[in-house]
């Protein structure tokens, strides 16, 4: 299927896309702030610079973009354009993600994962929910965690919409 905008467009428009202070970072940012953690932003002596660093807790917190780190999830899909570039594109992203876990990991830090579907979308988690699991992995000795949406099958979706309406 042809892109239906010129190159020129939709150049400008992938060049508008943020690697940092995205919409799903600020909502993780806030809810933390509101929660009374308090943090630094991707602090540069760490591999990857991490969206946010807990000193306090020897923590880093990646929130990542389903489509841009590869996630398995409702949010994510191939593109249907230039597959063979988006291919390589997101497999290295997905490498450096790896490599950058196990340098922060070999350093001493722990490290949790945001992904976007737990914030965006039919499944997405509430404000509060996110909190306490971050809350909960914080105080915990667990070197590593991660928060993704529920995955919502259309099936599980109409049976939900119909709970809805009775």
């Amino acid at each position: 299927m042809a892109d239906i905008v010129s190159r020129e467009t939709r150049s400008r428009m992938m060049s508008g896309i943020r690697g940092k202070d995205t919409e799903p970072e600020l909502m993780v940012r806030k809810c933390l702030h509101a929660a009374g953690y308090r943090y630094r932003l991707h602090e540069r002596s760490l591999p990857g610079k991490p969206d946010i660093v807990l000193p306090r807790y020897r923590a880093v917190i990646f929130v990542h973009g389903c489509f841009w780190h590869g996630h398995k999830c409702q949010l994510f899909k191939w593109p249907s354009t230039h597959r063979d570039f988006w291919k390589k594109k997101i497999e290295g992203n997905c490498r450096k993600d790896a490599e950058n876990r196990s340098a922060i990991a070999g350093a001493g830090w722990r490290i949790m994962t945001i992904w976007e579907c737990a914030l965006k979308g039919r499944g997405r988690l509430s404000f509060g929910t996110i909190i306490a699991e971050v809350s909960r992995w914080l105080e915990s000795a667990s070197p590593a965690g991660e928060i993704a949406g529920m995955d919502i099958s259309k099936h599980q979706e109409d049976t939900y919409q119909s709970i809805l309406k009775e």
